[in-house]
């Protein structure tokens, strides 16, 4: 695959705290034939799985490369957050033979991906008004996987800017009995701090689901992929694990969506939200996000989404590259 400057090649990847993708784009979105997916477990670094990658696809010959990772990024260079794994513009561009490479946050990419999904690969939870990014509203995306974090997207011109942020670290202010109780256990196991991710994320919804239990010891816990498989069957413990995640996660969107103001749409992504869409129906997630006092009213203004398309963060690191393409600036690394 030749380099070309009428029509760059870029290879694009999203690196989670459990699995990474991988894919070539000759366009916006990368070609279902390129992508393919790892598990972490199997690789001592991000640089082994895209050795391993590039070595099925021997004849690519990126223009760029973006990188998307679960954790902070500053200057060109990251650290996932709940893997240890390093990402760095230079090695990433050694590896690939790219001049051009780019290390972006995970929520970044999701938020440079919204102009570009198909409507079917999101799915409206909640109802609000219309107020897009035509309007110059701002924007949410909220990640929960193995990790949750939350970012703001901006239309300035013709282009989206996503603000970074690590919201999965601050303190989780959970309200009610329940909540308030699942906090209080969550700080006591883990030296008197409760963090959002410890609530809302894979390990967030085994730690609702153990809470729930009322166990301490690996006996009486389980992956958040038995769980929701057990909410499914009907399981009445698993239910009530989901539904106290739906409960907490609800209550946690409704205070960013105050923080940030989103009237463009708040949009969910991750394999842990996708997988709890079924139960985000009915009252328990809207009464929990609407549950702002005075504001209730206030927060009907406020849609809600979940993106169902699992490459979305490989359209965003495409997005981002054709981007700063357009601005005649490719060659510069950007932290984001």
């Amino acid at each position: 695959m030749s380099r070309n400057a009428a029509s760059p090649v870029y290879l694009v990847a999203d690196v989670g705290g459990t699995n990474t993708r991988i894919g070539l784009a000759p366009a916006m979105t990368p070609g279902e034939q390129s992508v393919a997916y790892y598990e972490n477990a199997g690789f001592g670094a991000l640089a082994d799985v895209i050795r391993a990658y590039l070595a099925g696809h021997a004849q690519a010959r990126p223009d760029a490369v973006a990188v998307a990772i679960a954790g902070p990024v500053a200057h060109g260079r990251g650290r996932l957050t709940n893997l240890g794994w390093q990402a760095d513009a230079e090695t990433l561009a050694e590896i690939s033979g790219a001049p051009v490479a780019h290390v972006l946050n995970d929520l970044a990419a999701q938020g440079y991906a919204l102009d570009h999904l198909a409507p079917a690969a999101v799915e409206r939870v909640l109802a609000g008004e219309d107020g897009g990014p035509g309007a110059g509203a701002a924007r949410l995306v909220v990640g929960i996987g193995t990790g949750f974090n939350a970012a703001a997207v901006h239309t300035i011109g013709a282009r989206a800017f996503v603000a970074p942020g690590e919201c999965g670290h601050a303190a989780l202010c959970a309200r009610g009995p329940v909540p308030g109780a699942l906090a209080d256990w969550i700080a006591e196991r883990n030296g008197g701090f409760a963090s959002v991710e410890d609530a809302l994320s894979g390990r967030g919804l085994e730690n609702c689901d153990l809470f729930l239990a009322g166990g301490d010891g690996p006996a009486g816990k389980r992956r958040a992929t038995e769980i929701v498989a057990a909410a499914h069957r009907g399981e009445d413990r698993a239910l009530r694990a989901v539904r106290l995640f739906r409960d907490v996660l609800g209550a946690v969107i409704g205070d960013l969506a105050l923080t940030f103001l989103p009237f463009g749409g708040i949009y969910l992504t991750g394999g842990v939200a996708r997988s709890v869409l079924p139960f985000l129906g009915g009252q328990g997630f809207a009464g929990a996000f609407r549950a702002k006092g005075r504001f209730a009213t206030f927060m009907e203004r406020f849609p809600v989404s979940i993106v169902t398309d699992d490459t979305a963060a490989l359209t965003g690191c495409t997005a981002y590259l054709r981007g700063l393409e357009a601005q005649g600036q490719p060659s510069q690394p950007v932290a984001q």
